[in-house]
């Protein structure tokens, strides 16, 4: 394959969406507060329902990796007490989530035989589409269990606009939340033709990843990644170029990536948050996957797709490496 090939595969390949984004759904913001619409809507012949438990894991089909979607029927006849949190038009449907208490979970996976799936389980195993729908909802519904009571008054709280905002029961001042997301950003770090990787306490052994933080009050994505890379390695950060982002509700974040060059390759762990942190070239990469002494995060995460893009700009395809990786 020529450079020039390589690198248009590479590109190709950064263009890929991440799991959990993507979606082609109309999130139809502006009727949220019609209620009269979204009840219309929640009773429409084609209006598909995501479950969740309180854990905000999904009901699954018993023999098969898709979601066990309720229609409206099941909803009006069995669960109509159970308020529903739109999420939007996609596919020529409505599409809502409903968060069930164990006793409506008992009930539905009787009438179904529905089985439960975590959100990382179900990123690697869900069509795009199905996946980023339930990232959508978690995020949602962790946002519900956490904004329970007003953060400025105390009062109990009420759902609101479809699942969006949460207000306070104050009568004496009704306060309105919304919905919050805590960026991070992820960086895939170079130095001519090495890249940093560190790895963390309790990781599977030989597991090497990007370096991750959360974004501070006052500061911008780019300075995060100078002051997190710095912090964690010691290592100073030259520029930073946005890559791909990914919504990340474990429990509710926005994973921001970035590609970064270093100043030079002096590493100096300042924490405790890595165990190790070291450069590694394309051969260290390759050898050490082939050997089995090396591992990367799985295809689930930014991270994967940091790496993968790194390395198709150098002709090697992370996808094949992982393939061929022995099998304990």
């Amino acid at each position: 394959m020529s450079v020039g090939a390589e690198r248009n595969e590479a590109v190709a390949t950064r263009a890929r969406e991440n799991v959990f984004a993507g979606i082609e759904i109309d999130r139809m913001a502006e009727r949220r507060d019609d209620r009269l619409w979204v009840e219309e809507t929640e009773r429409a012949a084609d209006t598909r329902f995501l479950v969740l438990d309180s854990e905000g894991q999904a009901l699954v089909q018993a023999n098969a990796d898709r979601p066990q979607w309720m229609d409206a029927s099941m909803r009006a006849e069995r669960f109509g007490d159970v308020p529903a949190t739109f999420l939007g038009l996609a596919q020529g449907s409505a599409w809502f989530a409903l968060e069930f208490d164990e006793a409506h979970i008992e009930t539905f996976v009787a009438l179904t035989g529905a089985r439960r799936m975590s959100l990382r389980e179900a990123g690697l195993l869900f069509p795009a589409f199905d996946a980023g729908l339930f990232a959508f909802a978690k995020g949602v519904a962790h946002w519900h269990r956490q904004t329970r009571f007003c953060n400025l008054c105390g009062a109990p709280t009420m759902v609101v606009s479809s699942g969006h905002r949460v207000q306070c029961t104050n009568p004496e001042g009704p306060h309105l939340h919304f919905p919050r997301t805590d960026a991070a950003i992820i960086v895939i770090v170079e130095h001519g033709y090495a890249c940093l990787l560190g790895r963390q306490r309790g990781w599977p052994k030989g597991r090497y990843s990007t370096l991750a933080g959360f974004i501070e009050p006052g500061e911008s994505l780019e300075d995060a990644v100078k002051r997190e890379v710095r912090e964690e390695s010691g290592v100073e950060v030259l520029h930073a170029t946005y890559h791909s982002s990914q919504p990340w509700p474990l429990p509710a974040s926005l994973m921001v990536g970035f590609t970064a060059t270093a100043k030079s390759r002096d590493i100096r762990l300042r924490d405790d948050e890595l165990e190790d942190a070291r450069w590694f070239t394309v051969e260290d990469i390759v050898q050490g996957m082939a050997a089995g002494t090396l591992g990367v995060p799985p295809p689930l995460s930014v991270s994967y797709r940091l790496i993968e893009h790194w390395l198709g700009l150098r002709g090697v395809k992370l996808e094949q490496l992982v393939a061929d990786m022995p099998r304990s």
